[in-house]
This record gives C-alpha cells, sequence and structure tokens, in this order.
C-alpha cells in the first residue's frame, strides 16, 4: 500500500510540473495578447498609469484604493484581486527608473482581465488574494531618479520611516500581513552573472531578515519560490540570471519585511542584449511572476530543495556597452596593447521622457576578466585619432547632404558647422558636430573622456568609433547606433 502512495505521489508530481511549464509555455506564447500598449518605454510617470487604474476601479474584479500620498502629493494605489487565504503583495518602481516591472504589473492585470487561462486564473484566485502597488515613488519618476523629493532612498527608510512612502510601504504590509512579498526593482544593465559574459537579466535575492543569515520556513519559502523563476527564466535567457549578495542590510525594506513575516522575493531587472527599453525583461517578468504565483496557489513550490538557491550564480558587474580588445595604441613614439571598455550613459531630455547618449571610456588596459555587450577583437587594428573635416557647414541641415562614410573612412570625426540650433542636444549622424569656435583637445585615449577614434589596418581605416559605438566601413549592416555628441 505504502508503494502505491508513494507512486501516486510521483505520479501527481510529475502532472504538477508538466501542467506548470504548459502554463509558463502559454504564457511566454501569448505574452503579446495582454502586453499594455499605452507603457511601451522606461520613462513612465505616474500621469500614464491613472487612466489605466481608472480602467480598473470601474472593474468589477479588481478592488482599487488609495492607500497613501507622495511628499508632492500624488496618490499611492493598491489594486487587489482574488479571494484567497494567501495574501501575496507586489510593489515596484521604489525607485523611480526601475520602471520595468511595473509596465509588467499592468500586462499582468490585462492578463486576469481576459477571458483566457480560465481553469489557471480560478486556481489562483481562489486560493491567493494579490496586491499590487506599481508605483511606489511616483516623485522619482517624474524626473527618472532612483531617489524620491526628499533625497533619499524609500529602500534604507524602513527603519526611520521619515517619508510618506515609506510609511505607506509599511502600513500596507502590515495591514495585509502578506504571507509573500515581491519587491520589483530594475539594476544596472553592467551586471553579469558571475565569471560568465552573459548579463545579468534577471537577478534573485531572498533577502537575510539577521546578520547571521538564518534560514527560517519564511525565508526558505522564498528561496524556494526563487529557485522555481530562475528554472523558468533559464528557458528563455539561459545562463542570464544572477543572485544579489545576501549580506543583512537593517535599514532595507526587503530585509526588514522578511523579519517581519512575509516571505520576501526581491526581482532586478537588468540587461539583455538589444533590449534597451527593457521590453524583453518586461516580458520575463510577467512570465516568472505569474508562474510564481501559480505555484504558489498550488503550493508546490514546498517540494523544490533549498540548496539550489545556492547554485544560481551571484551577481558581478564585469560589463560594458562596448569593449575594444587587444588594439595598438602608439603613445611618445612607442606602441601599446590596449583593451578599451565603454559605457553609453544616458541624459535625459528636457520633461525626461526620453534621453541622448554621453559615452565614456571606463577603463583600460588588461580587461581579459571583462566582458561586452559588443566585442570587438582589433588584433593588428592601431587606434587613429580622427580629424576636422575642414570644410565648415553653414548650417545644420547642410549635413544631411554629406557622405559621411566616406569622410570617417578619410580620417574625419568631427565637422565644423556655422549655426547650431540652440535646441539640438545631439548629433544624429555618425560624426560629431563642433561649433565655429570649438578647438578639439589633444588625442588621448584616457579614462573618462568620450571614447571617439579611428582603426586602420593595413593603411587603410576600417572601423569608426563615434561616441562608443562601433560603425564597421566596410559594411553596410544598420547599426545600434543612436547619436554622436555637439560640441559648441
Amino acid at each position: 500500500m505504502r508503494v502505491l502512495i508513494s507512486a501516486l505521489f510521483i505520479i501527481a508530481g510529475f502532472y504538477c510540473s508538466a501542467q506548470q511549464k504548459d502554463l509558463t509555455t502559454a504564457l511566454y506564447e501569448t505574452y503579446e495578447t495582454y502586453k499594455e500598449p499605452l507603457l511601451q518605454t522606461r520613462r513612465i510617470k505616474h500621469k500614464d498609469l491613472q487612466p489605466l487604474i481608472e480602467k480598473y476601479k470601474a472593474n468589477g474584479k479588481f478592488k482599487v484604493s488609495k492607500v497613501g500620498t507622495s511628499i508632492e502629493g500624488r496618490s499611492l494605489s493598491l489594486i487587489s484581486i482574488g479571494e484567497g487565504e494567501t495574501d501575496v503583495f507586489l510593489w515596484s518602481q521604489m525607485h523611480g527608473d526601475e520602471p520595468t516591472a511595473t509596465q509588467a504589473i499592468f500586462d499582468i492585470f490585462n492578463f486576469f482581465n481576459s477571458d483566457d487561462f480560465t481553469l489557471e486564473k480560478q486556481e489562483i484566485l481562489a486560493d491567493c488574494t494579490l496586491h499590487f502597488l506599481p508605483m511606489l515613488n511616483p516623485d522619482g519618476a517624474e524626473v527618472f531618479q532612483r531617489r524620491n523629493r526628499l533625497g533619499i532612498d524609500i529602500n534604507r527608510d524602513a527603519l526611520r520611516l521619515q517619508s510618506p512612502e515609506g510609511q505607506t510601504l509599511k502600513r500596507v504590509r502590515d495591514s495585509l500581513d502578506a504571507d509573500f512579498g515581491f519587491n520589483l526593482h530594475d539594476q544596472s544593465t553592467y551586471y553579469n552573472a558571475e565569471r560568465t559574459e552573459k548579463p545579468a537579466t534577471i537577478s534573485y535575492l531572498a533577502p537575510a531578515y539577521n546578520y547571521e543569515k538564518e534560514i527560517n520556513e519564511k525565508r526558505g519559502n522564498a528561496m524556494k519560490v526563487i529557485v522555481f523563476m530562475n528554472n523558468i527564466i533559464q528557458n528563455y535567457a539561459p545562463g542570464q540570471v544572477g543572485r544579489y549578495n545576501d549580506d543583512f542590510e537593517p535599514r532595507a525594506f526587503g530585509d526588514n519585511i522578511q523579519k517581519w513575516g512575509t516571505s520576501t522575493i526581491l526581482i532586478e531587472s537588468g540587461g539583455y542584449y538589444n533590449d534597451v527599453e527593457k521590453q524583453e525583461i518586461r516580458k520575463l517578468n510577467y512570465v516568472s511572476i505569474l508562474s510564481a504565483i501559480y505555484t504558489i496557489a498550488k503550493e508546490n513550490y514546498k517540494d523544490i530543495a533549498i540548496a539550489a538557491y545556492e547554485e544560481i550564480p551571484e551577481n558581478d558587474r564585469k560589463l560594458f556597452d562596448f569593449k575594444v580588445e587587444n588594439v595598438t595604441y602608439p603613445l611618445l613614439g612607442k606602441d601599446y596593447i590596449l583593451d578599451i571598455g565603454m559605457n553609453r550613459l544616458e541624459v535625459d531630455k528636457k520633461g525626461h521622457n526620453d534621453f541622448w547618449y554621453s559615452s565614456r571610456i571606463l577603463d583600460q588596459g588588461d580587461l581579459s576578466t571583462y566582458y561586452g555587450y559588443e566585442t570587438l577583437d582589433a588584433t593588428g587594428y592601431t587606434i587613429t585619432p580622427g580629424k576636422v573635416y575642414p570644410k565648415v557647414q553653414t548650417s545644420f541641415e547642410a549635413l544631411a547632404s554629406l557622405d559621411i562614410p566616406t569622410l570617417l573612412k578619410s580620417g574625419y570625426a568631427y565637422v565644423r558647422v556655422e549655426n547650431i540650433p540652440s535646441g539640438k542636444l545631439a548629433s544624429p549622424f555618425p560624426i560629431h558636430i563642433i561649433g565655429k569656435k570649438y578647438e578639439v583637445p589633444d588625442f588621448s585615449i584616457e579614462v573618462g573622456l568620450n571614447p571617439t577614434f579611428l582603426l586602420k589596418k593595413g593603411g587603410h581605416i576600417t572601423h569608426a568609433i563615434i561616441n562608443g559605438f562601433l560603425i564597421d566601413l566596410n559594411s553596410d549592416k544598420k547599426t545600434n547606433f543612436k547619436n554622436a555628441m555637439i560640441y559648441r
């Protein structure tokens, strides 16, 4: 009889696993059906969410309530759905410039508001009540910055509770006494999975609740759910998952919410190749969070071994946007071999709705333990400074008639323009624009400088690096170039 019971448990386990896999696959394949079309870029603001929140306020499936107000007076909304005994609390955009999961939350709302996945939704909502606080720091989101209007990091305000946003988070957590909490963030795109060239597209943490990093049942459950989510992400971004260091931070909300009795799961959305607006990562959030909620409802996470949590590679920070390897750099009559790592730094435009790039050399020398989203092996290539094109252009519009690839091949990286419109912040052409009196500084490869130079091989210029973007002058292939610089 015991053998029969064991066999039945094994069969049931295989069935649940297969059912979960089928759901995850279906969620991924049908995602575009539920993706919220009003949210398409990272720089979303409080006003962008209000029509959507109002829509769900009028929908009987959802309960919408105002639970607080930001320093500048913007409302903080809690949106709930479900009738189950297990309370799951998800909060996003505690940091104003971390909106990837906020978008995914509204995709999840569309999922629950649809007529599809009827059985799975019934199972979730019968066993769980889900509570979402989509934007905790709307003042920071308004200017696309990490901190709130007081200038503090809300995620370090769990003890003093001096910010109204932190007070709201604590009050909501306590009122729900949530069983599970999802602390949703974005992290730097320059994190990689330890000792690999792969970006940490998603990173996880089950925060410690004391300095000893003990594992009780609540923290253990968070670890199990993370292992489950990691297995999902591996299907779509293999090797691109990291794990945060779990040193206890007594001021942090995640660590304290874990201590207060909620199984807390930190999710950080990092980088993904050629996904500047993080829309693929948004999709991975949608799929993995919904799948995790389903496994919480079914309680099959309990069978997962905690030991697998430690097998997730730790986060490292050894990625550049672009890395040039083994390039020859002539300096003071001698040739040196360098690796050069450069990042494209975003500069917000007025209104904080868009940005342009001002790139910098971040490091140089032996960068053999570092990686790039894009890497060029420049063995045999020599760095050549870019020159100023001698013919002055009378207007910005005149630039459109120039054959810029030919200029680059001829060694020019700068074009002088008499009248540069005051509203122009960056060059849309793959060549720098300079004012009629601007003097280009003496050339140097140096940390902190804008990465602009040409590469020569066999006596011919073959590549240009303009504002940290690689342009292959022998290829018509489209590049990811966004802008060069304007120096007035």
